[in-house]
């Protein structure tokens, strides 16, 4: 697919049905659509039913995962929706790939999220040409690459591994699928095989860019032929390219109609700590308490996102109290809050989008990982990228109310605030120079 012929060529998108992993590829449609390509995004029938916002330029088709009332939240468990989706998804994408071979417009190329490896088997069986798009790190897609690989054992032994082009790293600063495997089966199987067959594919998309993760690209480089197209966030907030380009698009989850802008409104430049631990994670009643205790005992502004499946979990004394410190809301617009003057920093789980979110807008962060590749990101955050501090654990897995305290004094106002202050301004400015180099730009897919 040649830049010269791209104008009007018909791209299939299908991600992992999951707000992390649909907003990065949502986000890379809207570049193509932006360079004149036809494209369609397909997810399942459920999240089409449920998601709010539309998106311009862009055609939803719905697709079944077996699950089409309720989506995983209709299964038993989540092994049971993975079981059921990977037997009813693949027949439903070829479905839609011959239907539309019909039409004046049939598709030429399929960039498929790589937690679905089956995917790219339909694209050969109908002569499309191929992109596997990792949505996570590739220091992560490095790991789990020399697991699949048999280069790093499950269990792991020895209190630190050494892999190349990534730093010295702990048990812990492994993936939790990785060190907490026996927890994750499924999921565990799920990262692996996203490399069952991708040596496959015409081309491997990575939502980071060059600078950020140098190393451990240069390695990766020389497996599969990777294009970098991070980072993956609206526009507006780096370049403004494509105009008006202000949010992901579709969302799972209705935004809070809180008036937490005017609230951030009132507050001093740097003054406000944003917390959220994202869509997915869900932190025990203790730890809720332990944190909103630490929050508040820290005497700085907050405003903290607590989905309203945890509300019940907020402590009673916080919600009494009332304090002009906090604000708690249901949900927000992430990018709007992380580019508002008034935060200084980011309490954060350290999911891959909050992250690169979070650099790319030069905002320090106090990392809490909870799950998943989210202790991987934690490490290059408080130690490669050197943007903010990660929270100690007790021996019970809980960050307690003094340690959440010293993370938000040393982050806001420690002897290393000016230090973090002035990291994470140049990852900003080095953000901004890989969408200047062409990092989300159609001539990505120009070589295949």
């Amino acid at each position: 697919m040649k830049e010269e012929g791209a104008r009007g060529t018909h791209v299939l998108v299908f991600p992992f049905p999951a707000q992390g992993h649909i907003n990065p590829m949502l986000q890379f449609c809207k570049r193509l659509a932006s360079k004149g390509l036809k494209v369609t995004l397909a997810t399942t029938l459920f999240i089409t039913k449920i998601a709010h916002n539309e998106v311009s330029n862009i055609r939803v088709e719905g697709i079944s995962d077996g699950f089409d009332e309720g989506g995983m939240k209709e299964a038993e468990s989540p092994y049971a929706y993975l079981e059921r989706f990977q037997i009813v998804a693949p027949q439903s994408l070829a479905e839609l790939i011959e239907k539309q071979e019909s039409s004046g417009y049939p598709f030429r190329c399929l960039i498929y999220d790589s937690m679905m490896p089956w995917a790219l088997e339909i694209a050969k069986r109908f002569g499309l040409v191929t992109a596997s798009f990792f949505t996570q790190s590739c220091a992560n897609d490095a790991i789990y690459y020399n697991v699949k690989k048999g280069l790093l054992s499950i269990p792991v032994e020895g209190p630190t591994v050494s892999l190349p082009g990534l730093p010295i790293l702990g048990i812990h600063d492994l993936p939790a699928f990785i060190y907490n495997w026996e927890s994750y089966p499924p999921f565990l199987e799920l990262v692996l095989n996203q490399f069952q067959n991708v040596e496959k594919a015409d081309c491997l998309l990575i939502n980071t860019f060059d600078k950020l993760e140098d190393e451990v690209l240069k390695w990766m480089s020389k497996l599969y032929p990777i294009k970098t197209i991070g980072p993956t966030m609206p526009l507006i907030y780096l370049d403004n390219r494509v105009e008006d380009d202000k949010d992901y698009g579709l969302s799972l989850f209705q935004p809070s109609k809180e008036t937490y802008m005017d609230w951030l409104n009132m507050r001093e430049a740097g003054s406000v700590i944003y917390v959220s631990f994202g869509s997915f994670a869900e932190l025990g009643d203790e730890q809720m308490e332990e944190l909103a205790l630490g929050l508040k005992s820290s005497n700085h502004y907050f405003l903290w996102v607590v989905r309203k499946s945890e509300e019940n979990k907020i402590p009673k004394s916080l919600v009494e109290a009332k304090s002009e410190k906090g604000l708690v809301v249901a949900w927000c617009s992430q990018l709007e809050v992380l580019a508002h003057n008034a935060v200084g920093c980011f309490m954060t789980h350290c999911g891959w989008n909050s992250t690169i979110e979070a650099v790319s807008l030069g905002v320090p962060m106090i990392a809490m990982p909870q799950l998943a590749d989210q202790t991987t990101n934690a490490k290059f955050v408080e130690d490669v990228w050197e943007v903010g501090v990660r929270v100690k654990l007790d021996e019970k897995g809980i960050a307690r109310r003094e340690e959440i305290e010293q993370c938000v004094k040393e982050v806001m106002e420690g002897d290393r605030r000016e230090q973090i202050k002035k990291n994470a301004f140049r990852w900003k400015v080095l953000a901004k120079e890989a969408v200047d180099e062409g990092g989300i730009q159609i001539r990505t897919l120009k070589n295949l």
